[in-house]
C-alpha cells in the first residue's frame, strides 16, 4: 500500500527550524518499518517542501507555503491506499484523516495496526 504518515511537522513548533526538523524525523522514524513490509511510506512534506523551495518560498507560513502543504497533502491522500496517524496535535494531520474518511480510505494510529507491521513495530 502507498501510506501516508501524517503527524505533527509545524504544529507547536513557533516556526522554529530545529523543532520542525526534528518533526519531520519523527514522521520519517516509521518509514523503514513500513517499507520492510511491503508498503511505500509518504510523507506530504517531502512533496511540498521541494515544490515551495522551487515556487520561492522563503518563510514558514507565507503566502506560497499556505498555497502548497495542505493541497498537496490532500493531492497524495487521493492517490494513497492508507494513513498512519502519529500522536500529536496537528491541523494538517487532523484534516489529512478527514480526508481520507471521506475517501474512505484506512486510518491506522498505531504502526503495529498496519497490516504485515504487527511483528515489526515490536522491534521498531
Amino acid at each position: 500500500m502507498l501510506i501516508l504518515i501524517a503527524g505533527p511537522y509545524r504544529s507547536g513548533t513557533n516556526d522554529d527550524a530545529g523543532k520542525m526538523a526534528d518533526n519531520l524525523k519523527r514522521l520519517e522514524e516509521v518509514s523503514w518499518p513500513l517499507f520492510q513490509a511491503g508498503h511505500l511510506p509518504m510523507i506530504g512534506e517531502w512533496v511540498a517542501l521541494p515544490v515551495w523551495h522551487a515556487a520561492g518560498g522563503k518563510h514558514i507560513g507565507d503566502a506560497l507555503y499556505d498555497k502548497i502543504f495542505h493541497p498537496a497533502a490532500g493531492r497524495l491522500i487521493a492517490l494513497c491506499d492508507a494513513i498512519l496517524r502519529l500522536p500529536g496535535d496537528s491541523k494538517g494531520a487532523d484534516n489529512d484523516v478527514r480526508l481520507a474518511h471521506e475517501r474512505g480510505i484506512p486510518v491506522y494510529y498505531r504502526l503495529e495496526d498496519v497490516p504485515g507491521c504487527g511483528a515489526l513495530a515490536a522491534s521498531h
